[in-house]
């Protein structure tokens, strides 16, 4: 009898192609799949909160799947995590309804970035944030991210997405709640803290476009070189195109740190 499971994945981003399996590349997905297939011998694909991209790390990642084989699913923890490569580890493993989708059923998402502000980065740091030591006006870096927080449309801070306008072009739902496309998102709250060498922002939302954080972190980083102004975040999300935001952040400082249900 088949059954539904979850699972929430911690992984190292650097050496996988992204979260989404690809011919031929290395993709965490697909290490997933593999892994789920040689201790069950069954094919699956699971199915992934969302798409991380390629350097991309995850502290709660979430994915599901059907499985016909009775493992328990601590003994199903415990065999993956002796399957998987040290830079993927299953956090836990859960029976859910049957009805239960990664993707579709999720309500709200975390991620935090982290950028290194100290003049030498160490090398056990380097994979895990983005490095920049030089003179930031943090404190407008902040003014500018309350304009971000509330209901808006992040056309400006969305870049294009292949497969996304794939599923349009074939009527199927390209939002993370498999809803009508909408580039329309909520931000629950945006926030950065200093900790140590580091400046961290941790944004919470209903969901994200595709590289939607990592165009907020580099655009607002944009204010705090002086490149910006902080009262420029609202005419950048008025402008509902991606040329007038800035540069998308390195992907090394992402996570997806949880999901929520």
């Amino acid at each position: 009898m088949s059954r539904t499971l979850k699972l929430t994945l911690a992984y190292d981003g650097t050496e996988f192609n992204g979260w989404q399996i690809q011919p031929a590349l290395p993709t965490v997905q697909g290490t997933l799949a593999e892994a789920v297939g040689r201790i069950t011998g069954e094919k699956v694909l699971p199915q992934g909160s969302g798409r991380t991209d390629a350097g991309v790390h995850a502290l709660g990642q979430v994915a599901s799947f059907a499985l016909e084989s009775p493992i328990p699913a601590r003994g199903l923890l415990i065999a993956l995590n002796d399957t998987l490569p040290p830079a993927v580890r299953v956090i836990s493993v859960e029976e859910v309804p049957a009805n239960f989708h990664a993707r579709h059923c999720a309500k709200a998402k975390t991620y935090r970035y982290r950028i290194y502000r100290g003049d030498i980065c160490p090398p056990f740091v380097a994979r895990y944030a983005f490095h920049d030591p030089y003179p930031m006006n943090e404190e407008a870096i902040i003014s500018a991210t309350d304009s971000i927080v509330g209901k808006h449309d992040f056309t400006s801070f969305a870049a294009s997405d292949p497969d996304r306008s794939a599923r349009i072009a074939a009527g199927e739902a390209a939002n993370d709640d498999g809803g009508a496309p909408s580039n329309v998102r909520t931000v629950h709250s945006a926030l950065w803290a200093r900790s140590s060498d580091e400046l961290v922002f941790t944004v919470r939302g209903d969901g994200f476009l595709h590289h939607m954080v990592r165009n907020l972190v580099g655009t607002l980083l944009q204010v705090g070189k002086g490149s910006l102004r902080a009262g420029d975040m609202a005419r950048i999300l008025e402008a509902r195109e991606r040329s007038a935001a800035g540069p998308t952040a390195v992907a090394c400082g992402l996570y997806l740190v949880s999901v929520e249900y």
